[in-house]
């Protein structure tokens, strides 16, 4: 509206014609510049990225130690550089104790370069060829693409696993403790796993497993037992699918995995945790069905897992009973959990093979990690990613810890009995490297170290006895899965034949050491423990199953310091 008094004056919010054109103009103006320097701003910024390149990705830089390997390109080496590098793959194989990972097309700083085809096949063909002079084989894992350049040729960087046949059958043996509640298929998945065949869906394949006629009858395991796995140079599974006995899986295979089937039933949890402590597993499987969830004893088998500090892999089993949605439901469930305060773990799923290889390099690299499987022993899905695992799966000590272990003195514990017609008084045990020392309800952070070297016709002594002594003995012959040993090295379980030797003075929780060591005895001892669960005030006078390797003894506590890293003093009681 104009004001009709004719003085000029505007209404608010309204203007004149003249002004209003001036304004709409300037603001038009201002619009079209705002515009065009948003257009040009848009297309500097699509130029500069094609003039930049993509950062680069990179590897961790070379590692002087270990078993792993970075080489750009392995193109037609002189005779003096392939003598140079077979022996340094003599090296790397010797750091993995029979096993080097070898990184294509990668520089040392760990910068992902990258080859052409062609190059990439020249390159494998020459690792070929120093494989084949040191005596070993090669497997391809996996290739991958890099291709940042400008002119964005594809290249390759290939990861390629090298595994050495040992002598005098001291293959690389890795074990593997199975957890998880009951009825969650922990006897199964083994089964189907050493025997080559699916399940029926209503637990044959778990048949061959059971030591016991209740554990056929009720379908639960109440004792330990022992299954193995084998992997050839190649990387191809050996089983007994070909009716191969354990001696011929064992001559053929370059890596043995040893599971140990432990029971899930909570009655039989003190089996169970003798299991962790006296066969000291290099990793813990925890099985957990799909359909049930995190039940039962599921929560207790992973904190005596970490208690122990042993790597824990998760694999969920029985997916072809329920819908996807359910298998879902449970993965979440263990994620959250992992991720609690007291676990402080990061999940990794695994859904490929190249999940697979990742996992298996990480999982010992980092402790927060822990591969989560889904599969089914019926169908058999995703069953081939969990042997994958299992294949690249690298020992958690090097070549350089195991020397200085067989540097030290004999000592093997002894696990079990035997009488053998015409062979005499036989012990079954471990010269084990760590074994924990855990109390029923709680955990002592202490560590006794099992190590050195056991040969034929070597002179120890074993006990304590009663009284309290030590007697002497002479190891007569030495076996590793039924097949003959001359040496037994720190960390491997077989058995030794004693002969004559009076078979009622042994029993479960000796130890037989070397006579230079002076062995004694001790009914007290102090540690720091760590509650985790108990039913009562913890105090002065009470009472506990203590388990050091593979003796279990009640104590009585004599003293508490403090509450922070609290020290206890322990006292023996009568033996189990």
């Amino acid at each position: 509206m104009v004001d009709l008094s004719g003085n000029g004056a505007v209404s608010p919010g309204h203007t004149r014609h003249g002004q209003g054109s001036g304004n709409t103009a300037k603001k038009t103006s201002k619009k079209s510049r705002t515009k065009r320097g948003k257009r040009g701003r848009k297309r500097r910024n699509k130029k500069n990225i094609r003039n930049n390149k993509t950062p680069p990705p990179y590897f961790p830089p070379e590692a002087e130690e270990g078993n792993i390997e970075y080489k750009l390109k392995l193109v037609n080496p002189t005779q003096y550089r392939f003598e140079h590098l077979a022996t340094q793959l003599k090296w790397r194989l010797q750091e993995g104790r029979g096993e080097a990972v070898y990184q294509i097309g990668v520089e040392d700083n760990g910068l992902l370069v990258g080859l052409s085809e062609a190059d990439m096949r020249a390159s494998l063909k020459t690792l070929k060829r120093m494989a084949e002079k040191v005596g070993a084989d090669i497997t391809l894992l996996r290739e991958r693409e890099v291709d940042y350049d400008l002119d964005r040729n594809t290249r390759k960087i290939a990861e390629v696993l090298v595994r050495k046949v040992p002598d005098d059958q001291q293959f690389l043996d890795l074990r593997v403790a199975v957890l998880g509640n009951v009825d969650s298929g922990k006897s199964t998945l083994l089964g189907v796993l050493t025997q080559g065949e699916l399940d029926n869906g209503r637990g044959r394949a778990r048949l061959n497993l059971f030591r016991h006629l209740h554990e056929i009858q009720t379908g639960r395991t109440s004792s330990i037992s022992f299954e193995i796995l084998g992997f050839n140079s190649k990387g191809e599974v050996v089983n007994y699918s070909e009716s191969r006995t354990a001696e011929q899986i064992c001559e053929s295979s370059s890596k043995m995995i040893t599971f140990i089937d432990l029971a899930g039933h909570h009655k039989y949890l003190k089996t169970t945790i003798f299991g962790l402590t006296s066969y000291c597993p290099d990793f813990a499987m925890l099985v957990v069905s799909a359909n049930t969830g995190i039940a039962g004893t599921t929560r207790e088998h992973l904190g005596l897992a970490m208690a122990l500090k042993v790597p824990i892999f998760i694999v969920v089993s029985k997916v072809d009973l329920c819908s996807r949605g359910t298998v879902e439901r449970t993965v979440r469930q263990l994620e959250r959990l992992l991720k609690q305060p007291g676990c402080n773990k990061i999940p990794l799923m695994v859904s490929g093979a190249d999940d697979a290889v990742t996992a298996a390099q990480q999982f010992t690299q980092s402790e927060c990690i822990t591969p989560i499987f889904t599969l089914s022993s019926v169908s058999g899905e995703s069953l081939e990613l969990l042997k994958v695992f299992l294949n690249i799966l690298p020992p958690l000590s090097n070549s350089k810890e195991q020397e200085e272990l067989m540097q030290q003195l004999t000592e093997f514990q002894v696990d079990e009995i035997y009488s053998v017609p015409d062979v005499g008084t036989v012990v079954g045990g471990t010269l084990l490297q760590l074994v924990p020392l855990m109390c029923v309800c709680f955990i002592v952070t202490l560590m006794c170290v099992f190590s050195g070297v056991c040969r034929e016709g070597e002179r120890l002594v074993v006990g304590p006895t009663d009284e309290g002594r030590f007697l002497r003995l002479k190891v007569g012959s030495i076996q590793r899965n039924r097949s003959a040993c001359r040496v037994l090295r720190a960390g491997q379980a077989a058995t030794l034949a004693l002969g004559s030797f009076d078979r009622s003075l042994l029993r479960k929780g000796m130890v037989m050491v070397s006579p230079k060591m002076n062995p004694t005895i001790c009914c007290q001892f102090e540690a720091a423990i760590v509650l985790l669960f108990h039913a009562k005030t913890f105090r002065r006078g009470s009472q506990v199953t203590v388990h050091v390797g593979n003796v279990r003894q009640t104590a009585t506590v004599e003293c508490l310091h403090g509450k922070v890293g609290l020290e206890v003093i322990f006292r023996d009681h009568v033996s189990k």
